[in-house]
C-alpha cells in the first residue's frame, strides 16, 4: 500500500478509536476533558447515552472505512463533508452558548481548544486524502 494511502489508512483507524473511546465515556457518564467535549457542563443521562450511539456510528463508518480507503473512497469524501459541518456546529454552540449562565467556572477557551483539535485531525485527513488520489 503507497504512503499516503496508508497514513490515510491509519487516520482513519485513530478516528474510530477515538469515537469509540468517545461513545464509551458518554455511555458510562465519565466527564473527560478531549472525550467529552463540553465535560464541565451540566448534562442528562440521556443526553449522554444519545452522543454516545452517535459516536459508535461514527466509530463504525470511520473503521469500515479504514479497511480499503482505496474502495471507500466515497466514504471518506462522505466523512469529510459531515466532518466539516461537526465542526462547524460546535463553533456554533461554542460562539452562541451563554456557558457562564450554567457556571461561571466553565471557560470556552477549553471548548475552542477541542474544537480546533477536531480541525486539525479533519485537515490531516483531507491532506491524505488528496494525496493519496495521486497514488492510483
Amino acid at each position: 500500500m503507497p504512503t499516503n494511502t496508508r497514513i490515510l489508512k491509519y487516520s482513519l483507524l485513530a478516528g474510530a478509536i477515538y469515537f469509540a473511546s468517545v461513545a464509551t465515556v458518554h455511555l458510562l457518564g465519565i466527564k473527560l476533558p478531549i472525550l467529552f467535549v463540553y465535560f464541565n457542563v451540566p448534562s442528562h443521562a440521556y443526553q449522554d447515552r444519545i452522543i454516545s450511539f452517535m459516536a459508535f456510528g461514527w466509530a463504525v463508518w470511520l473503521f469500515t472505512t479504514a479497511t480499503d480507503p482505496v474502495k471507500y473512497r466515497a466514504m471518506v469524501k462522505a466523512i469529510l463533508i459531515a466532518g466539516v459541518v461537526a465542526i462547524a456546529e460546535l463553533g456554533l454552540i461554542n460562539t452562541t452558548t451563554d456557558f457562564q449562565s450554567l457556571s461561571p467556572s466553565i471557560h470556552v477557551e477549553i471548548f475552542w481548544a477541542e474544537t480546533f483539535g477536531l480541525f486539525i485531525y479533519w485537515l490531516w485527513l483531507v491532506i491524505f486524502f488528496a494525496r493519496s488520489k495521486t497514488e492510483y
